[in-house]
């Protein structure tokens, strides 16, 4: 076999590959949203509660020192009524009270109240 002269340049070439990457937008299919509005009927209970406020009037006719508070004694708030009378010295005379007597009522009840709410629908197309 011959030997190749020694002047001979070899020469190798040297490849490289690169790698180029490149992206595009592909519909694969769409979403259809809806919302509708719902209207539902219901039933809502609630207890009310009613307060009122009898006036009586109970003459007590008692000499007094001073003027009594205003006192509450249950559901009965109590207000003292005074007068000052001109005797030879002054006295303090208790003439009445206002007794405010509270009465409660209660009631159940219950109303049909219309509650909305919104329903929302996807449906999912596909592209072939």
């Amino acid at each position: 076999m011959a030997q190749p002269p020694e002047d001979i340049e070899a020469r190798i070439p040297i490849v490289e590959e690169t790698v180029r990457l490149e992206r595009r937008e592909v519909a694969s299919g769409r979403v259809r949203v809806r919302t509708r509005t719902a209207v539902e009927s219901e039933l809502v209970g609630a207890e009310l509660e009613q307060v009122t406020v009898e006036v009586r009037r109970v003459p007590v006719d008692r000499e007094v020192e001073a003027a009594p508070p205003v006192r509450t004694e249950g559901d009965v708030t109590i207000i003292p009524v005074v007068e000052e009378i001109l005797v030879v010295e002054k006295r303090l005379i208790l003439k009445e009270e206002i007794h405010l007597v509270r009465h409660r009522e209660q009631e159940k009840v219950e109303l049909p109240v219309e509650r909305r709410r919104q329903v929302v629908d996807v449906d999912r197309e596909k592209n072939d």
